[in-house]
C-alpha cells in the first residue's frame, strides 16, 4: 500500500467574495478562462465530461471545450462512442475544469443535446485535415486489434478523399450541455476554499455560498 499522507499543498492564489461577483456566471466564467489561457495552463479548454446510462454506472473523460455563450458549453465527438450512449441513454451530465495552476476549478451541471448539423459542418470545416480523416477512421469506443488498424483505415479514407473535400461523418458531430448549475472553486489556506454557485431558478441565475 502507498501512502500518499505526505502529498499536500497549501492554496494561496486568491479568494471570492459572492457580492464581487458578476450576476451572470458566463461573465464571470469567461473572466476566469481568459486568466487560464493567459497563465499559460496547458489546455485550458481540457474538462472532464462525466455521464451515466441506463446501468448508473459514471464514466469520465477528458473532452475539449470548442465554444461556449450563454446557450452552454459545446464540445464533439463520435456518435457512436461510450460517452454518446451514455448520452441517448441519460443527457444529464456534468463537466469539469481543472485549472490547477490557479487554484480554480469550474463545475458545471446541465442537460446535453445535439447541436444542429450546420453548427456541426461549420465546425468540421475548420478542422486540420489529419483531424478530419481521424474522425473517420476511428471506431471510437469500440474493441480494435492493434494499431495498425487504426493507421490503415487513415491511410485508406486520405486516399479515398484525395481529390475532394473530406465531408463530415453523419456518425460524429456536437453536442451543448445547457448548464443549470456552475459551480467556481477557489483554494484558500487551511482547506477553507472558497466555492459559489450559480444555480438556475425560473430563468434566473442565482448564487450562494458553499461550505468546502
Amino acid at each position: 500500500m502507498s501512502n500518499l499522507f505526505d502529498f499536500r499543498r497549501e492554496y494561496t492564489y486568491g479568494n471570492l467574495n459572492a457580492e464581487d461577483l458578476p450576476e451572470d456566471p458566463i461573465a464571470l466564467f469567461t473572466g476566469w478562462f481568459k486568466d487560464a489561457d493567459n497563465y499559460g495552463i496547458h489546455d485550458p479548454t481540457a474538462m472532464v465530461l462525466s455521464t451515466t446510462g441506463h446501468d448508473l454506472k459514471p464514466s469520465s473523460r477528458m473532452v475539449l471545450l470548442k465554444e461556449f455563450d450563454h446557450r452552454g458549453f459545446t464540445f464533439f465527438t463520435n456518435y457512436q462512442s461510450h460517452k454518446a450512449r451514455d448520452l441517448e441513454e441519460n443527457p444529464n451530465a456534468s463537466l469539469l475544469f481543472p485549472w490547477h495552476k490557479l487554484d480554480r476549478q469550474v463545475r458545471v451541471e446541465g442537460t446535453v443535446q445535439k447541436i444542429s448539423p450546420e453548427e456541426s459542418d461549420e465546425y468540421f470545416s475548420s478542422r486540420p485535415e489529419g483531424s478530419k480523416l481521424s474522425a473517420w477512421a476511428s471506431p471510437q469506443s469500440t474493441v480494435i486489434r492493434d494499431r495498425d488498424l487504426l493507421d490503415d483505415r487513415q491511410k485508406d479514407h486520405a486516399e479515398k478523399f484525395r481529390n475532394s473535400a473530406i465531408p463530415r461523418p453523419d456518425f460524429w458531430g456536437g453536442y451543448r450541455l445547457f448548464p443549470v448549475v456552475i459551480e467556481f472553486w477557489q483554494g484558500r489556506e487551511n482547506r477553507l476554499h472558497d466555492r459559489i454557485e450559480y444555480f438556475l431558478q425560473e430563468q434566473k441565475w442565482n448564487k450562494r455560498r458553499l461550505a468546502p
